[in-house]
């Protein structure tokens, strides 16, 4: 079990290099020149030079690679030159909120789908199953940013039941529970479509388990179908479940980016959306890097849950 946890931390390594160079590759083929965009139309050629000088532009393009990941290495993400503050100090903090609202949406997605799914595959055919069902088609095909203003519409300014827009109540701060009530709209706007997506597969993944031979087996034993199903049934039904939660972690943080534009809320991907209609080109390598980087750890642990819940992948491992 160690040398797996090994090899697939190692395995990564090759990875997140890769995404490094995808990120700086993908930047540098945005159109226009960045010291023109953040100077702006006005500039003279010698003040636009001068800070292309000064990015480091007019280098070649492995030289300014090597001198980025070389900066990386020692924690140093860049300076923005829209913002003028190193970029480490306006993302960092940024970063966080994220991960509050990106992990709040997964708990929400994860618990409601799986729940959703588990019922409507114990009830298949029901009309529980099938408006549930018949919910989730149109829940994932809905889009985050109109999820997100209807939700605003409904629960903010008709019903005044949640803040409109950012973290906390800029009058009267109320620590935790004020931070979760404003957490409220924006993580469920950003869980909706995955929440779709993960009861659906939890329907279908449960509904393949409960057929399998040994679930009869334990009918006929007189075991009760609640330890059948919550025990023995949802313990095989794991793995494909967390793999496409996992999944879904990316598409959670895309889809914050609209939830914090719409609500407010002081994310990364509020950031990305003034650098990019700034222009702030090493604002947004790094925020799509700090996002990338996420994923991938993201998948590494839930391959290790997923080994760690399944016997018969130790098994084989203990074998090899």
């Amino acid at each position: 079990m160690l040398r797996y946890i090994l090899s697939r931390a190692l395995s990564t390594i090759p990875v997140l290099f890769g995404v490094t160079i995808v990120v700086f590759l993908l930047i540098r083929m945005i159109p226009g020149d960045p010291a023109k965009s953040i100077l702006g139309g006005d500039a003279t050629l010698e003040a636009i030079e001068a800070l292309r000088n000064e990015m480091g532009l007019n280098e070649s393009l492995i030289t300014q690679y090597g001198v980025w990941l070389s900066k990386l290495f020692q924690g140093d993400l860049g300076f923005s030159y829209t913002l003028h503050t190193p970029i480490v100090e306006e993302l960092m903090p940024r970063f966080v909120n994220s991960i509050i609202l990106t992990a709040a949406s997964l708990f929400i997605c994860i618990t409601a789908g799986v729940l959703l799914g588990l019922i409507s595959a114990l009830k298949k055919g029901s009309i529980f199953d099938k408006v549930s069902m018949g919910t989730a088609l149109i829940g994932a095909s809905m889009p985050v940013f109109w999820i997100a203003l209807m939700l605003m519409w409904l629960f903010a300014i008709n019903m005044q039941m949640f803040p409109v827009s950012g973290m906390y109540n800029m009058r009267d701060p109320g620590g935790a529970m004020d931070l979760l009530h404003h957490l409220v709209l924006p993580a469920f706007a950003t869980a909706t479509v995955s929440l779709a997506v993960i009861a659906r597969m939890t329907r279908s993944t449960v509904l393949d388990v409960l057929q399998k031979d040994y679930v009869n087996y334990f009918h006929s034993f007189g075991l009760s179908k609640t330890k059948i199903n919550f025990v023995h049934v949802m313990r095989n039904s794991l793995p494909p479940i967390i793999n496409i939660s996992g999944l879904q972690v990316g598409y959670i943080m895309g889809g914050a980016l609209f939830s914090e534009v719409v609500f407010n809320w002081p994310g990364i991907g509020q950031a990305l959306y003034v650098a990019v209609t700034s222009n702030d080109y090493p604002t947004i390598q790094a925020g799509i890097l700090l996002i990338a980087i996420t994923f991938v750890i993201v998948n590494l642990a839930v391959d290790l849950l997923n080994v760690w819940l399944s016997p018969k992948l130790q098994d084989s491992m203990k074998a090899e």
